[in-house]
């Protein structure tokens, strides 16, 4: 998963008519540290969408606007729109993720 590293490239995904996923989390989040250990399965499975990841402590006005209070959380975007937030409190596992993108 490619890390976000501007605000310009996160602005230019989320823009785009294909659905990206953006994955909020921080380097001492230990729930992140386990969805790292899970995602990349579950990507192979949704490759219909992009992911990307951006440290919410780098952008906490990113954070603050999407109403990310939890992480790890998953959001959807496309056409600049959040389609779909995953909060934290429900991505614990890899089902709680698969549920919540088969559901989209």
């Amino acid at each position: 998963m490619e890390e976000i590293k501007k605000l310009e490239t996160f602005e230019e995904l989320i823009s785009g008519n294909e659905p990206v996923i953006m994955k909020f989390f921080a380097g001492w989040c230990p729930d992140c540290t386990r969805m790292n250990m899970f995602i990349d399965d579950v990507i192979k499975d949704y490759s219909q969408y992009k992911w990307y990841e951006i440290n919410r402590d780098d952008f906490p006005e990113l954070a603050e606007k999407y109403s990310v209070m939890g992480i790890p959380s998953l959001l959807i975007f496309k056409n600049g729109e959040k389609l779909a937030h995953l909060h934290s409190a429900n991505a614990k596992s890899p089902e709680q993720v698969r549920e919540f993108l088969d559901a989209q």
